[in-house]
C-alpha cells in the first residue's frame, strides 16, 4: 500500500509505503533520512597510494570492484612528512541501466566554496575537499556502463586531485620511469612516443612510475604515480620479444580515449616487469619529440630560459597551481634535456641510461 506525501525537497508529490508495522522494518523512511546518512556503507582499504592513506566508502560492490581494479596490488609509496588519512566516498545512483553508447558525456570541471569538481549532463560529478580531505563521487547506472571511464575521469579524477592539494604535490603530466631510486620525467606533446619509451624502459628491465600522470614533491623533488596501467595501440605488439607478454597484451580490454583512438589497457601488476616501489627523486626532465633527429637521435641540453619556457608550454595545468614557481624552480636545478626521434625507441633508452648514469645497470628481462 501506498499514500501521497509531498515532497518538500523536490516540491512534488511522491508515492511512499505506509508506515506500518510491515514496511517499517523493510523500508527505510525517505523523509528522516532522505539523504541516506545513516545508511551504513560498504567499505574498502585504507590504500596507501600516492603518499596518501585512503578509505573508500560507497554503496554499490560494483563502484569498489573500479577501485580494487585501480588500486590493489599497487606499490606503497610514502613521502616527506606524515601520511594524510583521506576518505572518497562513491555513490552509485538509482534508476535503470541506460542502452549502452560509444562514450559517456565528457566531464566539465568547476570550483567555489572550498570545493573543486566536475560533473557531466547526466547528474554524474565528482566534489573533492582539501580541508576536510575527503571526496564524494556520485556515478549514474549510464555512466557506469563505461567502467574505463568511470574509473578514469571520476575515481582517479578525486584521488589524484584530492592527494596532490592535501600535501601540496604538484600534478604533472609526464611519464616517469628510473633505477634505483633515480628518476627521469618524461614530457612532450601529444604523440610525441612518452608511452612507447616508458614501455621499452619497461621491457629492458627499468623501474616505471606512471606513463602519463606524476605527482612531484617539490622540495626533495620525489615523483609518485601509479603503477598500474600502461596503454598501448596495437602496433605496439611488434616491439615484445617475450611472447607470452604480447598474448597478455591481446586479451586486455580495449578502452577508447575522448580523442576516438583505441588502446589496450595493459595491466602490469600480473607479470614480473619493476614497478617503482618507492617516490623516485628526480634526476632529469627529457622532453621528447616527434620529429625525426636522423639514424640516432641527438641529445641536447636546454638552457634555464628554454627549459622554463617549455615548462610553461607542455604543462598548463601546473602552472596555474599555487606551488607551481618554486617547483619549476627546483626542476630548472637538474638536468634537462631535449631529444628527437630516432630509428627505433630502444636508441632513446640507451639515452636514459647515460642519463641516470648506469649504463650496465638495466637488464631486459627474458
Amino acid at each position: 500500500m501506498t499514500t501521497r506525501k509531498q515532497d518538500r525537497f523536490a516540491g512534488r508529490e511522491v508515492k511512499v509505503p505506509i508506515n506500518t508495522r510491515k514496511t517499517r522494518a523493510a523500508t527505510p523512511d525517505l523523509f528522516s533520512d532522505p539523504f541516506g546518512e545513516q545508511v551504513a556503507p560498504l567499505v574498502r582499504g585504507p590504500v596507501q597510494v600516492l603518499g596518501a592513506r585512503i578509505q573508500f566508502e560507497s554503496n554499490s560492490a560494483e563502484l569498489l570492484s573500479l577501485v580494487d581494479s585501480a588500486y590493489a596490488a599497487v606499490p606503497s609509496h610514502r613521502l616527506p612528512g606524515s601520511v594524510p588519512q583521506l576518505r572518497v566516498r562513491l555513490i552509485k545512483t538509482s534508476g535503470e541501466r541506460a542502452p549502452r553508447r560509444s562514450q559517456p558525456p565528457p566531464l566539465a570541471t568547476f570550483s567555489g566554496a572550498g570545493f573543486l569538481g566536475g560533473a557531466t549532463p547526466l547528474s554524474d560529478f565528482v566534489a573533492v575537499c582539501p580541508q576536510d580531505r575527503a571526496a564524494l563521487v556520485v556515478v549514474s547506472p549510464r555512466m557506469l556502463r563505461s567502467a574505463y571511464h568511470t574509473r578514469y575521469e571520476l575515481i582517479e579524477f578525486a584521488v589524484y586531485t584530492l592527494t596532490a592539494r592535501t600535501q601540496g604535490l604538484v600534478s604533472l603530466h609526464a611519464a616517469c620511469v628510473g633505477h634505483a631510486g633515480r628518476g627521469v620525467l618524461l614530457m612532450g606533446p601529444s604523440g610525441s612516443g612518452k608511452s612507447t619509451v616508458a614501455l621499452h624502459c619497461l621491457l629492458q628491465g627499468f623501474d616505471f612510475l606512471s606513463e602519463d600522470s606524476v605527482l612531484l614533491e617539490r622540495d626533495a623533488l620525489l615523483a609518485t604515480g601509479i603503477a598500474n596501467f600502461l596503454h598501448l595501440r596495437a602496433d605496439s605488439l611488434r616491439w615484445f620479444t617475450r611472447a607470452r607478454d604480447a598474448a597478455q597484451v591481446r586479451r586486455s580490454p580495449i578502452i577508447q580515449r575522448r580523442s576516438g583512438v583505441k588502446k589496450f589497457e595493459w595491466d602490469l601488476r600480473h607479470n614480473d616487469y619493476r614497478m617503482a616501489q618507492t617516490p623516485l627523486k628526480i634526476a632529469a626532465t627529457l622532453f621528447l619529440s616527434a620529429q625525426r633527429d636522423g639514424e640516432r637521435p641527438r641529445l641536447r641540453a636546454l638552457s634555464k630560459a628554454r627549459l622554463l619556457a617549455k615548462l610553461t608550454d607542455l604543462q598548463p595545468y601546473a602552472a596555474n597551481q599555487p606551488d607551481w614557481k618554486k617547483c619549476r624552480a627546483r626542476l630548472s636545478s637538474v638536468q634537462a634535456f631535449e631529444l628527437g626521434r630516432g630509428r627505433h625507441p630502444l636508441d632513446t633508452v640507451e639515452v636514459l641510461r647515460e642519463i641516470l648514469g648506469s649504463p650496465q645497470a638495466h637488464r631486459p628481462l627474458k
